[in-house]
């Protein structure tokens, strides 16, 4: 599977500047992105992040003038993994392995550390994550795909046809912070693995005996 690690673009054409600086804001999305994932936006300062990556408090705001700024990048360079994968999947495959496919890929992101953790109500953080093109686009992008996928699920009898297509998407997204997932881990009982399957289970099974 991808890992942050991965490079986000070509970087030969550049001067040596320019890679030094994409380089040094690579780190920081990177640095962000895990504490986001082990401690939450709340818990996350700005100061941790500049010793993280070993730059002073003020360099790091040259690049992102702000905490919010930090986690809108970290959500962007995970919403674009979500678009490369999303993309993988043949347009003309069952609709709901499909769609199961995209949120097992969720949940091993969720998994390794690496899904940013961003609380539901802060309006700071919702503006900035609204006024970035690059993520309403890949959110817009994902969101039609999986809402195609649903409808034609749903008019197959793969998924209950009665349920909004919005509250079965609104699902699916919520898995990408499952606490349930948190939970299994510490629990200490079941591999990664068997986390995800479990969770999947529950997700399209439900809880009633088959």
């Amino acid at each position: 599977m991808e890992t942050l690690d991965t490079p986000v673009a070509p970087t030969a054409r550049l001067s040596f500047k320019a890679r030094m600086l994409l380089a040094r804001e690579d780190a920081i999305i990177r640095s962000v992105n895990r504490l986001l994932a082990e401690k939450g936006f709340d818990a996350m300062t700005v100061d941790e992040v500049a010793a993280d990556v070993g730059i002073a408090k003020a360099s790091l705001y040259k690049h992102f003038p702000s905490k919010e700024d930090l986690a809108c990048a970290a959500m962007v360079r995970v919403m674009k993994r979500a678009q490369d994968f999303v993309r993988s999947i043949p347009a003309s495959g069952d609709p709901l392995a499909n769609i199961q496919a995209v949120t097992r890929w969720t949940l091993q992101v969720l998994l390794s550390g690496e899904m940013p953790s961003l609380p539901s109500q802060n309006s700071s953080l919702r503006a900035a994550l609204m006024s970035s093109r690059e993520y309403m686009d890949g959110l817009v992008e994902i969101s039609d795909t999986l809402g195609v996928w649903i409808e034609a699920a749903q008019a197959s009898g793969q998924l209950n046809p009665g349920l909004p297509a919005i509250a079965i998407l609104y699902t699916l997204f919520a898995r990408a912070c499952d606490p349930v997932v948190e939970f299994l881990k510490m629990g200490g009982q079941h591999s990664d693995e068997a986390i995800v399957d479990l969770v999947m289970s529950t997700c399209f099974d439900g809880l009633r005996a088959r």
